[in-house]
């Protein structure tokens, strides 16, 4: 759920659509234009992923964020940073950095969240991309481990790996999380599946993936139809152009803020996922059984304290009275 952070301006979400009428070019933003692409078969000279940043008053942690990708063991990327239109610090401590694998692109008027994550996809150059939002953080090994799982496999669409939760101070708060049921290969039915069955997102936060420019921009990058599940929408939709890998490895950060744990007891963040839940089953692309939506329903309560619990002890408020209350109504809602 990347979406409870790193937004700019925030529009409610519109009316869902019928499946496939919604799908839509990522915006330009109305002051880049896209580099020209390479032809098949041609050399592809210049970086091989692009890490691509959008900030928003991230004064507080965009520092952070960007060391950890400039201090990546692999060297050919570029990381592309899109500032929406922020008013805090953030354009000064960009310029505090001097690297030539740095590329710094401003809006001149701050964008909703689908349209500036899109605008800072489109901006890049590199066949591979990922999205970090500007506090989260990537491991050193994260783009070595990831790169070769897509660039070595043309058939798997999307490579995920488990992830850190981190707080405000940026203190550990729990290890290797993410991805159970979904560690190595996996064809791309039965990882719908499990997303139904699941009840949330089982992948992860963009900045636990890695995918391919040419499938973004095939299904017309992320959904603004959707706010707090239009990551999980994002992968869903690869998924229709290849397969799934899941690494082992903590590769990256999650940063569990004041925020984050507001938008938990927004009622509307689960209501949207249910409606994710409910176009994929009742979509002509994936076989979804009745059980799998049953299984959805029964455990996406439990999912859902667990999180709840875990953002409680990010934020120093996880007294036992707390947690035994959400360790109770999970065990009731799992009966």
């Amino acid at each position: 759920m990347a979406p409870l952070r790193c937004t700019g301006r925030v529009s409610a979400p519109a009316p869902l659509r019928s499946r496939g009428s919604g799908r839509h070019r990522p915006a330009s933003g109305g002051h880049a234009s896209r580099q020209a692409r390479p032809e098949r078969g041609s050399v592809v000279k210049g970086p091989e992923i692009s890490v691509c940043v959008p900030a928003y008053q991230a004064e507080r942690y965009l520092a952070e964020t960007l060391r950890s990708v400039l201090a990546q063991t692999f060297r050919n990327f570029e990381l592309v940073v899109l500032d929406n239109a922020s008013t805090d610090g953030t354009a000064e401590i960009l310029r505090g950095f001097d690297d030539p694998r740095l590329r710094v692109v401003r809006n001149s008027r701050v964008l909703p969240l689908a349209e500036n994550w899109n605008r800072a996809v489109e901006v890049s150059t590199a066949p591979l991309v990922k999205l970090l939002c500007a506090d989260d953080v990537l491991h050193p090994r994260c783009l070595e481990r990831q790169y070769p799982v897509l660039a070595g496999d043309p058939g798997v669409a999307l490579v995920a790996s488990r992830r850190d939760l981190i707080n405000e101070e940026s203190r550990l708060i729990s290890r290797n999380r993410g991805l159970r049921g979904l560690l190595g290969p996996h064809e791309s039915q039965a990882v719908i599946r499990r997303i139904v069955r699941h009840g949330g997102n089982p992948i992860g936060e963009p900045a636990v993936t890695l995918f391919r420019r040419a499938q973004f921009d095939a299904v017309g990058g992320f959904d603004a139809r959707w706010f707090f599940p239009m990551d999980l929408a994002l992968w869903i939709r690869l998924l229709e152009h290849g397969d799934f890998h899941g690494l082992r490895e903590s590769l990256a950060a999650f940063r569990v803020t004041r925020g984050s744990l507001s938008a938990l007891g927004d009622e509307s963040l689960y209501a949207e996922q249910r409606s994710l839940s409910a176009e994929i089953a009742n979509g002509v692309e994936w076989d979804v059984s009745r059980v799998d939506r049953l299984m959805g329903a029964a455990t996406a309560p439990a999912a859902r304290l667990r999180r709840q619990a875990l953002f409680l002890l990010a934020r120093g408020q996880g007294r036992q009275s707390d947690l035994k209350g959400l360790r109770s109504r999970r065990n009731n809602s799992s009966r």
